[in-house]
């Protein structure tokens, strides 16, 4: 307990950023699209051709949408309509104070997909906690999902940094995020890369999203609320469904063990897994020219 006091002692030193309410005038500069939904206003993309296949981006635990930005032209080369989206917390999208768990985000996609009238099996492909999102959508409503792909995804047990056991601990971990949050996740966001040289205009786009009322609760709720660790059971389902599965992996993952891709793929027997060199957590990103290609030759088939 004295840990956790000195702790919190030394988080005073680093002050509280305000923030400034997440309204139309904020959103006036925004690209992309709004539509309400139960939870909220979600901010999402529509891009590529209306009579194209659709491919659905779900980004991961932090980063917005704008992490597909060097995705999405492959796929719109190739004749795809790909929807990107911000999820609940994240980005431009409203801040729910409400659980941030699996149901959230699964019904967040389901009701966008109506809301957008996509009747159609939609391809998804999810980034770390967005490869949990979609392998749960997936085995929810397997009728509404052609194709899966995977870059990093979360869902089996990793160990838990001090860190992250402090912030959930009740009152204790909503003081921590409220004046230490933007540091510890924009120096988490920066261990996404292998290539250094591509953090800073990378965060340049990533703080935006800090600057706005209940970005960092949302991210303290979805540590508390997502069991993250836990998916297996999911992955399983996925695999018995037999649809066509794509895994990318960076070789330097600092985030999600490169290891886990063996259990995704015991998981997932149909896996078609790809390895990709000099990359760590967002390989889609610091090696566009080599993912993205795999991608878009992946849902072609």
């Amino acid at each position: 307990m004295h840990r956790y006091l000195i702790v919190a002692v030394l988080a005073c030193c680093f002050g509280c950023a305000s923030t400034m309410p997440l309204d139309n005038s904020a959103r006036s500069s925004a690209p992309g699209s709004f539509v309400q939904l139960s939870q909220g206003k979600v901010h999402y993309s529509l891009d590529g051709p209306e009579d194209g296949e659709v491919v659905v981006l779900v980004h991961g635990f932090s980063t917005p949408m704008f992490i597909w930005e060097r995705t999405v032209p492959a796929l719109t080369d190739a004749g795809f309509q790909v929807l990107t989206y911000d999820l609940y917390g994240r980005g431009y999208s409203d801040r729910p104070d409400v659980k941030y768990n699996e149901d959230l985000f699964d019904s967040q996609l389901e009701e966008l997909l109506d809301a957008l009238d996509i009747k159609q099996p939609v391809n998804l492909l999810g980034l770390s906690m967005g490869g949990a999102i979609v392998t749960i959508f997936t085995a929810r409503h397997p009728e509404k999902v052609s194709r899966v792909g995977m870059i990093a995804p979360a869902g089996f047990p990793v160990k838990i940094p001090f860190t992250a056991k402090l912030v959930r601990i009740p009152g204790l971990g909503d003081f921590l995020m409220s004046v230490m949050g933007d540091r510890t996740i924009r120096k988490s966001a920066a261990k996404s890369f292998y290539d250094q040289s591509q953090v800073k205009p990378f965060l340049a786009k990533f703080d935006d999203q800090m600057k706005y009322d209940g970005y960092k609760r949302a991210i303290l709720r979805t540590l508390k609320d997502f069991n993250l660790n836990d998916q297996e059971e999911a992955f399983k389902a996925v695999g018995k469904l037999g649809k066509p599965v794509l895994l990318i992996w960076g070789e330097n993952d600092q985030t999600v063990p490169y290891e886990h891709h063996e259990k995704v793929m015991a998981a997932i027997p149909q896996t078609e897994f790809h390895s990709i060199e000099n990359a760590a957590h967002v390989p889609h990103y610091e090696k566009h020219g080599v993912v993205s290609p795999i991608i878009a030759a992946f849902f072609e088939d």
